[in-house]
Protein backbone atom coordinates (compact mmCIF):
# COMPACT_ATOMS: atom_id res chain seq x y z
CA UNK A 1 0.00 0.00 0.00
CA UNK A 2 1.19 3.87 -0.98
CA UNK A 3 1.96 6.28 2.07
CA UNK A 4 -1.06 8.32 0.91
CA UNK A 5 -3.19 5.06 1.90
CA UNK A 6 -2.02 5.03 5.75
CA UNK A 7 -2.61 8.70 6.41
CA UNK A 8 -5.82 9.85 8.25
CA UNK A 9 -8.94 11.03 5.99
CA UNK A 10 -9.02 14.27 7.69
CA UNK A 11 -5.33 15.08 6.90
CA UNK A 12 -5.79 14.77 3.28
CA UNK A 13 -9.32 16.53 3.55
CA UNK A 14 -7.35 19.73 4.87
CA UNK A 15 -4.61 19.30 2.03
CA UNK A 16 -7.22 19.00 -0.81
CA UNK A 17 -8.76 22.45 0.73
CA UNK A 18 -5.39 24.67 1.18
CA UNK A 19 -4.19 23.38 -2.55
CA UNK A 20 -8.09 24.15 -3.59
CA UNK A 21 -7.48 27.75 -1.85
CA UNK A 22 -4.43 28.31 -3.47
CA UNK A 23 -5.41 27.42 -7.17
CA UNK A 24 -8.64 29.95 -6.49
CA UNK A 25 -6.15 32.50 -5.57
CA UNK A 26 -3.79 32.17 -8.80
CA UNK A 27 -6.57 32.10 -10.51
CA UNK A 28 -8.03 34.75 -9.20
CA UNK A 29 -4.89 37.12 -9.74
CA UNK A 30 -4.92 36.09 -13.24
CA UNK A 31 -8.49 38.20 -13.64
CA UNK A 32 -7.48 41.49 -13.03
CA UNK A 33 -8.33 42.83 -16.68
CA UNK A 34 -8.76 41.04 -19.70
CA UNK A 35 -5.93 42.24 -21.57
CA UNK A 36 -8.33 43.25 -24.87
CA UNK A 37 -9.83 45.67 -22.33
CA UNK A 38 -6.63 47.76 -21.55
CA UNK A 39 -5.32 51.05 -22.27
CA UNK A 40 -2.06 49.56 -24.54
CA UNK A 41 -4.32 48.07 -26.79
CA UNK A 42 -6.56 50.40 -27.75
CA UNK A 43 -3.41 52.91 -28.49
CA UNK A 44 -1.62 50.87 -30.42
CA UNK A 45 -1.08 52.56 -33.58
CA UNK A 46 -1.04 55.61 -32.40
CA UNK A 47 2.57 57.21 -32.42
CA UNK A 48 3.50 58.52 -29.40
CA UNK A 49 0.96 56.33 -27.19
CA UNK A 50 -0.73 59.09 -25.19
CA UNK A 51 2.41 60.64 -23.59
CA UNK A 52 3.23 63.42 -26.83
CA UNK A 53 5.72 64.17 -29.46
CA UNK A 54 7.47 66.98 -27.54
CA UNK A 55 8.14 65.54 -24.09
CA UNK A 56 7.90 62.00 -24.72
CA UNK A 57 7.07 61.11 -20.80
CA UNK A 58 10.73 61.86 -19.78
CA UNK A 59 11.92 64.45 -16.93
CA UNK A 60 9.42 65.58 -14.43
CA UNK A 61 6.35 67.24 -14.97
CA UNK A 62 5.18 67.53 -11.41
CA UNK A 63 8.51 68.50 -10.05
CA UNK A 64 10.50 65.96 -7.90
CA UNK A 65 10.10 64.38 -4.98
CA UNK A 66 7.91 66.52 -2.68
CA UNK A 67 7.64 69.60 -4.43
CA UNK A 68 4.35 71.04 -4.86
CA UNK A 69 3.06 69.80 -1.47
CA UNK A 70 1.63 72.73 -0.60
CA UNK A 71 0.67 74.15 -4.15
CA UNK A 72 -0.27 71.84 -6.96
CA UNK A 73 0.35 68.57 -4.97
CA UNK A 74 -2.10 70.00 -2.33
CA UNK A 75 -5.03 67.70 -2.12
CA UNK A 76 -2.90 64.56 -1.65
CA UNK A 77 -0.44 65.91 1.23
CA UNK A 78 -4.08 66.97 3.01
CA UNK A 79 -5.74 63.91 2.59
CA UNK A 80 -3.33 60.98 2.90
CA UNK A 81 0.03 63.19 5.10
CA UNK A 82 -2.40 65.11 7.47
CA UNK A 83 -0.24 67.65 9.63
CA UNK A 84 2.80 67.28 7.39
CA UNK A 85 3.44 71.18 6.69
CA UNK A 86 3.29 73.46 10.26
CA UNK A 87 5.00 73.39 13.95
CA UNK A 88 4.34 72.78 17.13
CA UNK A 89 4.97 73.59 20.55
CA UNK A 90 7.75 75.25 21.35
CA UNK A 91 12.12 75.13 20.93
CA UNK A 92 14.04 73.86 23.26
CA UNK A 93 17.51 75.34 22.28
CA UNK A 94 19.81 73.73 24.78
CA UNK A 95 18.30 70.32 25.39
CA UNK A 96 19.71 68.10 27.84
CA UNK A 97 17.64 64.45 27.60
CA UNK A 98 18.51 63.43 30.53
CA UNK A 99 18.67 65.97 32.73
CA UNK A 100 16.26 64.82 35.48
CA UNK A 101 16.90 61.63 35.49
CA UNK A 102 17.92 60.47 39.03
CA UNK A 103 17.55 56.61 40.21
CA UNK A 104 16.51 57.12 43.71
CA UNK A 105 17.20 53.89 46.62
CA UNK A 106 15.09 54.53 50.05
CA UNK A 107 16.85 54.30 53.23
CA UNK A 108 15.42 50.96 54.45
CA UNK A 109 17.24 49.65 51.40
CA UNK A 110 20.41 51.97 51.86
CA UNK A 111 22.06 49.45 54.45
CA UNK A 112 22.13 46.94 51.83
CA UNK A 113 24.62 48.78 50.19
CA UNK A 114 27.05 48.05 52.69
CA UNK A 115 28.70 44.16 53.64
CA UNK A 116 27.79 42.51 56.98
CA UNK A 117 31.55 42.70 57.87
CA UNK A 118 31.63 46.52 57.73
CA UNK A 119 28.16 46.66 59.86
CA UNK A 120 29.72 44.75 62.58
CA UNK A 121 33.06 46.26 62.25
CA UNK A 122 31.49 49.95 63.15
CA UNK A 123 28.82 49.02 65.01
CA UNK A 124 30.22 50.09 68.63
CA UNK A 125 33.42 51.90 67.92
CA UNK A 126 35.59 52.87 70.01
CA UNK A 127 36.24 56.01 68.11
CA UNK A 128 33.29 56.69 66.94
CA UNK A 129 34.11 56.04 63.27
CA UNK A 130 30.98 55.53 61.23
CA UNK A 131 30.62 53.74 57.86
CA UNK A 132 30.67 55.92 54.14
CA UNK A 133 27.57 54.70 52.45
CA UNK A 134 28.03 55.94 48.56
CA UNK A 135 25.14 56.03 46.81
CA UNK A 136 26.35 57.51 43.62
CA UNK A 137 29.01 54.59 43.16
CA UNK A 138 25.97 52.05 43.30
CA UNK A 139 24.08 53.65 40.82
CA UNK A 140 21.44 55.98 42.99
CA UNK A 141 21.82 59.75 42.73
CA UNK A 142 18.92 60.34 45.33
CA UNK A 143 18.28 59.06 48.53
CA UNK A 144 14.59 58.85 49.83
CA UNK A 145 13.00 58.94 53.36
CA UNK A 146 11.05 55.47 53.28
CA UNK A 147 11.38 53.05 55.89
CA UNK A 148 13.32 52.94 59.51
CA UNK A 149 16.97 53.11 60.35
CA UNK A 150 18.90 51.28 62.63
CA UNK A 151 20.24 53.14 65.79
CA UNK A 152 24.01 52.83 64.33
CA UNK A 153 25.32 56.71 62.73
CA UNK A 154 26.84 56.46 59.09
CA UNK A 155 27.71 58.92 56.72
CA UNK A 156 25.83 59.28 53.20
CA UNK A 157 27.38 60.66 50.12
CA UNK A 158 24.65 61.11 47.67
CA UNK A 159 23.59 64.04 44.83
CA UNK A 160 20.03 64.66 46.20
CA UNK A 161 18.78 64.51 49.28
CA UNK A 162 14.92 64.73 50.47
CA UNK A 163 14.28 66.28 53.73
CA UNK A 164 12.63 63.68 55.39
CA UNK A 165 15.64 61.25 54.41
CA UNK A 166 17.95 64.04 55.68
CA UNK A 167 16.13 64.30 59.50
CA UNK A 168 16.13 60.42 59.81
CA UNK A 169 19.86 60.29 58.65
CA UNK A 170 20.82 63.18 61.41
CA UNK A 171 18.28 61.44 64.27
CA UNK A 172 20.78 58.35 64.28
CA UNK A 173 23.67 60.59 64.58
CA UNK A 174 24.44 60.07 60.35
CA UNK A 175 25.57 62.79 58.28
CA UNK A 176 24.88 63.73 54.99
CA UNK A 177 27.16 64.73 52.19
CA UNK A 178 25.85 66.32 49.04
CA UNK A 179 28.46 65.27 45.96
CA UNK A 180 28.76 66.99 42.55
Amino acid sequence: PSFRANLPQVILTKTALVFHFLCAEQHFQRLEMSTHKKKTRKLRGHVSHGHGRIGKHRKHPGGRGNAGGMHHHRINYDKYHPGYFGKVGMRNFHLRRNHHWKPAINLDKIWSLVTDQTKEKYKNHPQGLAPVIDVVRAGYFKVLGKGHLPKQPFIVKAKFFSRRAEEKIKAVGGCCLLTA
